[in-house]
């Protein structure tokens, strides 16, 4: 397997936007890319789309990536259409990393698209639950005020915070400190600056949560260039490698917890250790789970993730800035974009390209942790991105 390198990066703003298409969020994600990568769409030699819930709120199906890379003046070569869960277009990565890594191909494109919001908002509700074993849910759970999603959270943080001593105050500690961190994000969602205290005071939306510590309902788009090293150096000296990348589903018998396996996993494969990471992006679909990620990625121990919150150990100013962006429930959650978003977030801190919310000192080695879907008491799937200058 070969050195495979980001050549470019691009995205939307994320948002509510219900005048933007899948394939206007696309096309702009697309435009940006190429241009941050300096060359042209005739450079690339394949295209890896992913989309989750597109057929449910478009009405899209089948042929999602060559729809919308036609926007782009984009067809005549393979194009991959990868569907997910919320960790879809980190699906897409991966597979296009091993298409450069295996030699198949010198330069590709990697395109995460989602268009979640609709004038009724009962299908977007009915779209996050397609999301689990529909034959599970009960016609009693089936609600249109908020995602599913968030009550399956919910459940699972009121047992971890019941056996753990960790409060309400924890949750809100790091939505807050991710609305912040997302305030100083031109591609957050929502940049308004919060406190701990104005997380508390926000509208309850499933015990323990309220609404600052869910993430929201988005549209956005983004896209990266993966590309050989032979093929980088001919048109950039700052480059990122992809050193790590695993994609992993929940075990039948759910004997052990996927996003710890994954994560050792694209550790061993990285040749590093947690010790090492200098910047982590994790799937806060709820506070409740950056807290829990923080130690099924290996950054502590098993219940030890409340003592990370109390130091201010993942503060953007800490020893181990987690979700520099905002994380989900401040950049947002375009869930067939939220995986490459993410990566594409850990690319530009690597390079010292993040701006005003840019982490201290000259980081090396980033992580990403995307999670999508639900089975049982496990997400259904993970993915783990190691990137490393």
């Amino acid at each position: 397997m070969r050195k495979v390198t980001i050549l470019g990066t691009g995205m939307t703003k994320f948002g509510k936007d219900l005048d933007s298409s899948l394939k206007t969020l696309s096309h702009e994600a697309i435009t940006k890319c190429l241009s941050d990568a300096n060359i042209s769409k005739d450079k690339i030699e394949a295209a890896y789309v992913g989309n989750s819930v597109a057929g449910l709120i478009t009405g899209q199906e089948t042929i999602r990536g060559q729809v919308m890379l036609r926007e782009s003046g984009i067809g005549g070569i393979p194009i991959f259409n990868t569907e997910n869960a919320c960790a879809s277009s980190s699906t897409a990565f991966h597979l296009a990393w091993l298409g450069i890594a295996s030699g198949m191909y010198e330069c590709v494109l990697v395109t995460g698209v989602e268009k979640m919001t609709h004038e009724d908002r009962t299908k977007t509700f009915l779209a996050y639950e397609s999301g689990l074993d529909v034959e599970t849910i009960t016609s009693s759970s089936k609600q249109s005020t908020h995602s599913i999603f968030m009550e399956v959270y919910a459940e699972k943080a009121k047992v971890y915070m019941e056996k753990y001593g960790v409060t309400k105050e924890h949750l809100a500690r790091i939505a807050a400190k991710n609305h912040t961190n997302g305030s100083l994000n031109p591609y957050a969602q929502k940049n308004i600056p919060m406190t701990y205290e104005d997380v508390l005071n926000d509208k309850i939306i499933v015990n323990p949560f309220t609404k600052a510590m869910c993430s929201p309902i988005s549209d956005g788009g983004a896209a990266i260039i993966l590309c050989s090293e032979n093929f980088a150096r001919k048109h950039t000296t700052n480059l990122v490698y992809v050193s790590g990348s695993i994609v992993n589903s929940t075990s039948i018998n759910q004997d052990s917890n996927v996003i710890e396996i994954t994560s050792k996993k694209a550790y061993s494969q990285a040749g590093i250790s947690p010790e090492e990471l200098d910047v982590i992006e994790v799937h806060d679909a709820t506070a409740s789970a950056e807290l829990i990620a923080y130690e099924q990625i290996g950054l502590c121990g098993i219940g030890e993730g409340k003592l990370l919150v109390e130091e201010g150990v993942t503060n953007i100013e800490g020893v181990k800035p987690v979700n520099p962006s905002g994380g989900l429930e401040s950049k947002g959650h375009p869930i067939g974009a939220t995986g490459l978003g993410q990566i594409i977030e850990i690319t530009w801190q690597l390079q010292g390209r993040a701006g005003k919310h840019q982490i201290n000192g000259k980081p090396r080695i980033g992580l990403a942790q995307n999670a999508g879907g639900h089975l049982g008491s496990e997400n259904a799937a993970c993915t783990i991105t190691i990137l490393e200058r």
